[in-house]
């Protein structure tokens, strides 16, 4: 069995920061990519970051310069660090990895948190 599960959200004010987790356990092989999604109420799903197992990342517009995705691949946990946030960036924040398990290796399935809440107050 894998599983995945965020946590850090919470409610900050504007300009603040939070730390999110998105840690991986279970009969785990390898994690690879990675990504994190938000969604806002009423709104698609996004993607907001992604790191590849390399450790190669990338961004959407709106969070360039204030996010940074990073990743300990020894923990199997990926972070995203998210710095002067504004009220816009409130949505409930969700990761996803592909996941080689002992039963899959070397395919890879993926799977997907729970989802951790973020509320940025003005």
């Amino acid at each position: 069995q894998v599983q995945l599960a965020e946590s850090g959200g919470g409610l900050v004010q504007a300009g603040g920061s939070l730390r999110l987790s998105c840690a991986a356990s279970g009969s785990i092989v390898s994690v690879n990519d990675v990504e994190w999604y938000r969604q806002a109420p009423g709104e698609q799903r996004e993607l907001v970051a992604a790191i590849t197992s390399g450790g190669r990342a990338n961004y959407a517009d709106s969070v360039k310069g204030r996010f940074t995705i990073s990743r300990d691949n020894a923990k199997n946990t990926v972070s995203l660090q998210m710095n002067n946030l504004k009220s816009e960036d409130t949505a409930v924040y969700y990761c996803n990895a592909r996941i080689s398990s002992r039963r899959t290796w070397p395919a890879s399935d993926l799977y997907w948190g729970q989802g951790t809440q973020v509320t940025v107050s003005s």
